[in-house]
């Protein structure tokens, strides 16, 4: 019995390319009593591999938080294999805002001491009692209460690039640090005011309602499904978004747009941008927003020191970071001296910028194609991408894909290539290959060769 992933991140991408089915990103959670966490996860491993699910799933004692990706196709018997489970029956599944085929590459599931790590002790409150959930009507009509005090329970990294207006954002990177601070924060407004609360799905406010009602407040209210249901609700039923700028999810995505607004600055040159990534070294891999040029000029990188040694040889980078504990945690989230342009706490209520319209980002498989390889660089004066070929060779006249969550699908003819300097007409396994692209890529983006 297959109890754990067999493919690599690079072989998954691949065989979901070629199956070329259309994918659904979806989040869900649910507090429970688990008498067997271990035997709960393995029994969901064998249901949802058999599905072609994919995600990151935590499971434990007090229930299960998932974020996953699935074939629309499967969609029902996915529920299906929810619906086996008493406290799981007619969960509200929170589907993406933005879909990609691409955004989870492996089904992973673990047995966690708690679903969300929030530093309580549950033993001396009753996590069932929570607050009031409302939904998106109902949440903006609260928040034009001037009783109201509304509280962004997501951590710093979040808020920044998208919140609600006039929402109390506090500077923390975990969410147990942000209850104690907004326990003493309220401490004189227990029984006068509103205490409002939203999260990215709701699973945070879940608990920290019942934590605060334990605590004394008298009118807890929670946003139910959380942003992402929020804007779900808001496009159905045309009402106005609070909630300006992107919402950060914790998949290969790494956001998604609510509004067109922009709130946030790049880090290193201070150009308006949303777009998180996490720096190409390795050994720091720290979680930053950086705007297209500067990617292009730093490599992907978030200071010049780690510029200098993605550029080292790679036993010479292993070395490096050989003991270090911050060493390929990809969402290492701590601030740096090197980001300049970084905020965090009070943030504005005011857009720097629109972001351009963006692009469908549920990519349509609409060829039959085979991955090559992926973007190493782009060169922005000359136009050039720099392309590492990882699957079957790359000749001159070979149609060709581009394709990425912000770049879209874009195809092109392939008449000039260039390898180690030399202009060639193939490119085989391994090889580092330049050739003009008349449109900006980005270091997310996939090669793809056209077959049919």
């Amino acid at each position: 019995m297959q109890l754990y992933n067999t493919l690599s991140a690079e072989e998954r991408a691949i065989m979901i390319d070629d199956a070329g089915k259309q994918r659904l990103t979806l989040s869900f959670y649910a507090y429970a009593k688990l008498e067997d966490p271990k035997k709960f996860r393995d029994d969901l491993f064998v249901a949802w591999n058999a599905l072609d699910a994919l995600g990151r799933i935590y499971v434990a004692n007090e229930g299960i938080n998932a974020q996953m990706s699935i074939p629309e196709e499967n969609l029902e018997a996915f529920r299906a294999t929810l619906e086996v489970y008493d406290f799981m029956k007619g969960i509200r599944l929170n589907e993406a805002v933005e879909h990609d085929d691409h955004s989870f590459l492996k089904l992973t599931i673990k047995v966690r001491d708690k679903i969300v790590a929030d530093g309580l002790n549950d033993d001396t409150f009753d996590v069932t009692n929570i607050g009031v959930h409302l939904k998106a009507k109902e949440f903006n009509d609260i928040l034009e209460d001037p009783n109201t005090i509304v509280v962004d329970f997501r951590n710093h990294y979040e808020s920044e690039v998208g919140h609600f207006r006039n929402a109390i954002t506090p500077d923390v990177e975990t969410f147990r640090e942000s209850l104690p601070i907004i326990n003493e924060q309220l401490q004189n407004h227990k029984e006068d005011k509103n205490l409002v609360m939203y999260c990215t799905g709701g699973i945070r406010c879940e608990k920290a309602s019942a934590y605060f009602k334990h605590q004394g407040f008298k009118n807890v209210y929670q946003l139910e499904g959380g942003i992402i249901n929020y804007a779900k609700q808001i496009e159905a039923e045309g009402l106005e978004s609070k909630f300006i700028g992107k919402n950060f999810v914790f998949d290969n995505r790494l956001g998604e747009r609510i509004t067109d607004d922009i709130i946030s600055q790049c880090h290193q040159c201070g150009k308006p941008c949303d777009n998180h990534t996490n720096c190409e070294n390795d050994g720091c891999h720290l979680l930053f927003i950086q705007c297209d040029e500067c990617k292009a000029a730093m490599d992907n990188c978030c200071s010049a020191e780690c510029l200098e040694i993605v550029h080292m040889p790679l036993v010479d980078q292993v070395r490096l970071r050989t003991g270090k504990q911050v060493g390929n945690k990809v969402f290492r989230k701590g601030k740096s001296e090197s980001l300049k342009f970084k905020h965090s706490g009070d943030l504005p209520n005011t857009a720097l910028a629109t972001a351009e319209k963006p692009v469908e980002i549920r990519q349509k498989i609409k060829v039959k194609k085979v991955l090559l390889g992926k973007a190493e660089h782009y060169y922005v004066k000359a136009k050039v991408g720099q392309f590492t070929v990882e699957n079957h060779e790359l000749n001159i006249g070979d149609r060709i894909l581009i394709s990425g969550p912000t770049t879209g699908d874009q195809e092109l003819v392939l008449d000039k290539m260039i390898v180690d300097g030399a202009v060639t007409t193939t490119a085989k396994i391994g090889d580092k290959v330049t050739f003009e692209v008349p449109f900006r890529i980005r270091l997310s983006d996939k090669v793809y060769k056209i077959v049919n």
